[in-house]
């Protein structure tokens, strides 16, 4: 499940990305192009640390982003993004190391971003230092904890991201509180967007998507409750695809569903399952991989 939540808080920082400079960097909207768009560097990523796959190690936590200034020029800079959960070890030479080798690569500015996931207690370094004998290098990187701010901080925030890190928050509890009181807690951030009026109905449908896959619930019930408040809370203010949406995320955990039993339970290959169940290919081999098949 950890795996699974690290790769859904990946992609919705991508989706949220302009949301995410503001709520990092109050001074976005003077430095950046944003209209100029971002491009996602995983590939770069992946050939700048090589080591780590034969290591059997994983990407999927690692953000590059380039994205561009507004300065008149296509000068631009690279954003690297750290999503940390519990471990800390060597994770400030880690983020040193991944600066020298960008530089090295790109010769670009870099604007390193450490976010930690883990609980209140977990370690949150924010900077690397060697010294011998007279030579002595610190590098310092912005680093920030979901829980820095409180529930109604974020909640307050005029930034729509601020609702990703509140669910990150409260992945926290989902295995320590009833599931009745996560269903409440994942209606809050719901209404929160939806009464915000600051997202269109694409992005409604896939944050909706996001928060009901993050902060997954088994109970039918509560799941129910949660489908008919959003109908509630989107009558009269949205087009009817707010509903449907509600459907259609209702039939895609029919499918996972569907395809996690063929992997259990069959040989079928992966290309077979997905053209079974119609999903992509990928999906059935992410879920393949979080199954340890």
């Amino acid at each position: 499940m950890r795996r699974k939540n690290d790769i859904l808080l990946k992609s919705a920082f991508e989706e949220a990305f302009p949301d995410l400079l503001r709520f990092f960097f109050p001074e976005t909207d003077s430095i950046f192009d944003l209209s100029h768009g971002f491009e996602f560097m995983d590939k770069e990523l992946n050939e700048l640390f090589p080591e780590l796959e034969r290591k059997g190690g994983s990407r999927f936590v690692d953000m590059l982003v380039k994205t561009y200034l507004k300065n008149g020029t296509e000068e631009w800079i690279l954003i690297h993004l750290e999503i940390q959960g519990e471990r800390t070890d060597n994770f400030a030479f880690r983020m040193f190391q991944y600066w020298y080798r960008i530089y090295d690569r790109f010769e670009t500015d870099i604007i390193a971003l450490a976010v930690f996931t883990g609980g209140k207690n977990q370690k949150r370094p924010n900077h690397f230092l060697k010294s011998f004998l007279g030579t002595e290098i610190r590098y310092k990187y912005n680093a920030y904890h979901i829980l820095d701010h409180t529930e109604q901080q974020l909640l307050s925030m005029e930034n729509p991201f601020a609702l990703i890190i509140l669910a990150a928050q409260k992945a926290l509890l989902a295995d320590k509180i009833p599931e009745q009181e996560l269903g409440e807690q994942r209606l809050t951030i719901a209404r929160a967007l939806i009464q915000s009026k600051k997202y269109d109905n694409e992005q409604i449908r896939r944050f909706l998507y996001f928060l009901k896959t993050f902060l997954h619930i088994d109970n039918p019930k509560i799941n129910i409750k949660f489908d008919q408040e959003i109908d509630i809370l989107t009558k009269n203010k949205h087009a009817m695809g707010i509903i449907e949406t509600i459907k259609m995320i209702t039939l895609e955990e029919g499918k996972m569903d569907f395809v996690k039993s063929l992997l259990l339970d069959t040989d079928f290959d992966d290309q077979k399952i997905a053209a079974l169940c119609k999903v992509e290919e990928s999906e059935v081999k992410q879920l393949r991989q979080d199954l340890a098949l």
